[in-house]
């Protein structure tokens, strides 16, 4: 039994370290997202520095799904069954979940923004712009190779490479079935958390109304 328990975190680690890395990437957005979109934040200079960063490392977030493709590798390294379901895909669900709601909650957020700023109306176009362009970033970073920072390192050469692919077939697909994708699962997951949300909100709320005997 011990035995099998160090081979399982023995197993387990090896992806710890590069999933840590993609999550952090992941909630640099959400972190942004709660201090650009807070309420009264005025829109300085600063904020739109941040708001320019958030769009940019958003793509982070979903990008977690593409990662699937180590969950790929390490059941080609022979693990045993038990190990496959019982280690790696709870890892990897859970890695991706957390990745998948970072995304869900920054935009969650900035749709309560412009909700307050009276533009209620805007809230889908805006989340589908982000989806757009989450999924032009997820192309770039998965099969190119690119990072969010290379908006301000390598901004010629990646503008060029956008255009380039945008008008390429293949590209163009994978890029449309990325999209389909992050909205399905950004639609589904919403409710899930508003819902949620909802509930919380409604427990605290009885227990304001309705406070415990001393």
């Amino acid at each position: 039994m011990l035995s099998w328990l160090r081979f399982g975190l023995f197993v387990v680690s090896r992806n710890v370290r590069w999933m840590t890395w993609n999550l952090f990437l992941a909630f640099v957005p959400l972190g942004l997202s709660f201090w650009l979109f807070r309420p009264g934040r005025s829109r300085s200079l600063l904020w739109w520095i941040g708001l320019i960063t958030f769009v940019a490392f958003l793509p982070n977030a979903p990008y977690v799904l593409t990662d699937i493709i180590h969950l790929i590798n390490d059941i080609r390294r022979g693990y045993s069954v038990w190990t496959i379901t019982l280690l790696l895909i709870p890892q990897y669900l859970l890695f991706m979940m957390a990745g998948m709601e970072a995304y869900v909650l920054s935009l969650i957020n900035l749709g309560s923004y412009l909700k307050r700023q009276g533009w209620g109306k805007f809230v889908i176009w805006a989340e589908l712009a982000l989806h757009i362009l989450s999924a032009i970033g997820i192309y770039l970073g998965r099969f190119l190779r690119y990072n969010s920072w290379d908006i301000v390192t390598r901004l010629d050469t990646l503008a060029t490479t956008v255009i380039d692919d945008l008008v390429a077939k293949r590209p163009a697909f994978v890029m449309f079935i990325t999209l389909v994708v992050i909205t399905s699962l950004y639609w589904l997951m919403k409710q899930m958390t508003l819902a949620i949300g909802a509930y919380w909100h409604g427990i605290q709320a009885n227990k304001t109304s309705h406070p415990s005997p001393l």
